[in-house]
């Protein structure tokens, strides 16, 4: 169809069609592109060309289309960063928490080793001086006395 032959009013009426379709679409991307960083999802291109029923070719030719879809993504990758940063930082409070948690009980079963070393040497002592007391005649002379202490008994 030839150009010369359209009247300027339908033509005007066409690219605000056009216009409005643009906005529309536009306005679809914006909606999209918030509720993908609501529901912390992964924006990407075709992301929000799905969800906002435009092509991806409208995301990368609208200027204005392409800046929404970029500024997403990026709030999107500050967001991920900044998440990742604060898992780092709470698993490392807790492996730092748990080893000191080790290094509590270690110094307690350390001195609780040293408390038992030092009364089973005491208790050993003990039995030495038992057994260092009792020559062979005092045995021989407490087993006689016992003998007839029993037979008095009897």
């Amino acid at each position: 169809m030839n150009t010369a032959t359209v009247p300027a009013p339908r033509t005007a009426a066409a690219l605000a069609a056009r216009r409005q379709r643009t906005e529309a679409a536009l306005h679809r991307v914006r909606e999209a592109s918030a509720r993908l960083r609501r529901e912390k999802a992964q924006v990407s291109v075709a992301a929000v060309a799905r969800r906002a029923d435009v092509s991806c070719t409208f995301l990368y030719d609208n200027p204005e289309a392409r800046a929404a879809v970029a500024t997403a993504m990026a709030e999107a990758g500050e967001r991920r960063s900044r998440t990742l940063a604060e898992q780092h930082d709470e698993r490392e409070a807790t492996w730092r928490e748990r080893a000191l948690n080790a290094e509590e009980a270690l110094k307690a079963a350390q001195a609780e080793i040293l408390a038992q070393r030092t009364r089973i040497g005491e208790l050993l002592g003990q039995v030495r001086d038992l057994e260092a007391e009792w020559t062979e005649e005092t045995i021989q002379r407490i087993i006689a006395e016992n003998t007839a202490l029993k037979q008095r008994v009897r």
